[in-house]
């Protein structure tokens, strides 16, 4: 739960932080502007990147790494060739609205291909106020797709 990370981040992982601040500000005084390693520190400090940075000691919520962006990000990397083969702009078009939906179905742990032949199967008999049950953090499968 967010408040137990939270609480663990300040008794752990606090004191690390505030070191590499200190250590951080020690050697940029020391280093020539033109050092690699100095370029870094100071773009640790410009603008609002220290807080951004340190922004998981002030949120449980916020996670340390961005491994799971990178995750989701990874098959668009990996089709970004075939990307290229669209056709058209209007089918680059759909090809990200597709992507979309795919990401949407399963970043709420649903498959993606059972949720959209499903929807597909049902939205010609589907009113318009009803159509939000078909999304997929609100869509429960039909029962004849469940049996089967």
């Amino acid at each position: 739960d967010a408040t137990f990370r939270l609480e663990a981040r300040h008794r752990l992982s606090c004191p690390l932080v505030e070191a590499l601040h200190a250590w951080l500000r020690a050697e940029q005084g020391t280093m020539s502007k033109h050092n690699p390693v100095a370029k870094a520190i100071n773009y640790m400090f410009k603008k609002d990147r220290w807080e951004a940075f340190t922004r998981f000691l002030e949120d449980g919520r916020v996670c340390v790494t961005n491994n799971a962006a990178e995750r989701a990000l990874r098959g668009v990397a990996l089709g970004r060739k075939s990307w290229l083969f669209a056709g058209s702009e209007r089918g680059g078009d759909r090809a990200a609205f597709m992507y979309s939906l795919i990401v949407t179905a399963k970043m709420n742990d649903v498959d993606p291909q059972a949720w959209l032949g499903d929807v597909l199967a049902r939205l010609p008999g589907t009113t318009a106020s009803r159509v939000p049950d078909l999304l997929p953090w609100n869509w429960s499968p039909t029962r004849q797709r469940i049996a089967a």
